[in-house]
């Protein structure tokens, strides 16, 4: 992929970018990349967002009672057996 530097700007349009890029939640570079694409006319696939693949939708959901049975449920894992260590 080409690569090309950029001489000359000012540093209000830097401090723009920069400010743009932080709020948007991407580099500086994607954001130049992406309005360079835009500004000639180039369009751009947009790629899918990530999938998560976490539990943050599960976080506080639980109750007391089933916070219990899963503590219960999982503390044979923090059982060390000495034979598996010799």
């Amino acid at each position: 992929m080409p690569t090309i530097s950029v001489r000359g700007l000012d540093e209000a349009v830097v401090a723009r970018l920069k400010r743009h890029a932080e709020q948007a939640g991407e580099s500086v570079n994607s954001v130049v990349v992406r309005l360079l694409n835009e500004q000639t006319g180039h369009a751009v696939k947009q790629r899918s967002p990530r999938p998560h693949d976490d539990l943050d939708a599960l976080a506080g959901t639980w109750s007391a009672r089933e916070q219990k049975a899963f503590e219960r449920s999982t503390a044979p894992f923090a059982e060390v057996d000495p034979e598996l260590w010799k």
